[in-house]
C-alpha cells in the first residue's frame, strides 16, 4: 500500500494539544497515547520521518485510535520530568476527560513513568518499552554531549553512536556517518532540545515506582545499548502491579519491531 493510501486508510490527522503539544492521530478504537522516543524537535514529523512513523504505528492503529505526541516546544530552561508530566497530565484531561492508555518508548517511557507515579488518575494501564525507572550513565553522558554541541551550533549527533550500536566497529563507523550527516539533522531549536535533555538526565524514579497504581507492562530487549536487563527489572519490581517481558537478541529499537501483539493482549486483558 502506498504512504497516501495508508495514510487515508487509518484516518490520520494531526494538530495540537494543550500547551501546544503537537501530536499525529491514526487507526480507530480506544485511545492509546503514544508518547516518543527522544526527538530533536517537538514538532511532528514530516517527510519520510512522517511515513516512517505511521508504518511503525499502523499494526497497533488497527487496534486503537494511536495518539503520536511530543513535548510541546519552548520548553523553558530548567524544566523537569515531572513539569512536563504535568503539562501531559492537563493535555490528556483536556482531550479524553478519563484515564487513558499509555505507551511510553526509550525517553517517551521515563516521561510515561512519571506521568504514572504524579498523575495515576490520568492512566488507565501503562507501556514502558526500552526504558527503565533511570538513564544508565552510558546514554545519558551521550544525550548530554549531544544537546550542548546542538545548542553551541557544533556537530554532535554522533556522540549518540555508543548508544546506538553495541559492537566498537559498528560505533565508529556509525559516528563517522553521524558525523557528515549532523547539518542535516540539527534541530530547529536546540534550546528545546537541551532543556528536554537536562530534564531526563536528572530523571530518577526509584523511589517513586511504588507510587504507579496502573497496571502496567515493561518491555525490554536483552541486547539494548541504553538499558541493561538490571534497569528493566527493576522497574518492573518496584511497581507494584506489573509484568516484565525481555525479548531475546533484541535491541533498543528491535523492541518496537516485536511488540505489538503483547501490547494489544495486555491492553484487551
Amino acid at each position: 500500500m502506498s504512504n497516501s493510501a495508508l495514510a487515508t486508510a487509518l484516518d490520520v490527522t494531526e494538530g495540537t494539544w494543550t500547551h501546544g503539544m503537537p501530536y499525529l492521530a491514526l487507526g480507530f478504537g480506544r485511545p492509546l497515547v503514544f508518547l516518543r522516543w527522544f526527538t530533536p524537535d517537538h514538532a511532528n514529523p514530516t517527510g519520510w520521518l512522517r511515513q516512517s512513523e505511521i508504518r511503525t504505528l499502523a499494526p497497533l492503529a488497527a487496534h486503537f485510535r494511536v495518539y503520536a505526541v511530543n513535548r510541546a516546544p519552548g520548553m523553558a530552561e530548567g524544566t523537569t520530568m515531572a513539569d512536563i508530566a504535568a503539562e501531559h497530565a492537563r493535555a490528556m484531561h483536556d482531550e479524553f476527560g478519563e484515564p487513558v492508555d499509555v505507551l511510553g518508548v526509550s525517553s517517551g517511557g521515563s516521561l510515561a513513568l512519571q506521568l504514572a507515579a504524579d498523575h495515576p488518575a490520568a492512566v488507565r494501564r501503562l507501556i514502558i518499552a526500552s526504558s527503565g525507572y533511570t538513564l544508565e550513565n552510558a546514554a545519558r553522558t551521550a544525550q548530554l554531549r549531544y544537546g550542548e554541541a546542538a545548542y553551541a551550533g557544533k556537530r554532535g549527533l554522533h556522540h549518540m553512536a555508543g548508544v546506538a550500536f553495541r559492537s566498537p566497529i559498528a560505533q565508529r563507523l556509525a559516528a563517522a556517518g553521524m558525523w557528515l550527516a549532523d547539518p542535516l539533522a540539527r534541530p530547529r531549536n536546540p534550546a528545546d532540545t537541551l532543556a528536554f535533555i537536562r530534564a531526563e538526565d536528572a530523571f530518577d524514579l526509584a523511589g517513586r515506582l511504588g507510587d504507579i497504581t496502573a497496571p502496567t507492562l515493561v518491555l525490554g530487549g536483552d541486547s539494548d545499548t541504553a538499558y541493561s536487563t538490571e534497569n528493566f527489572r527493576r522497574t518492573a519490581d518496584g511497581i507494584p502491579n506489573s509484568r516484565l517481558i525481555i525479548y531475546p537478541h533484541t535491541t533498543h529499537i528491535g523492541v518496537v519491531k516485536r511488540f505489538v501483539p503483547d501490547v494489544v493482549a495486555f491492553l484487551a486483558d
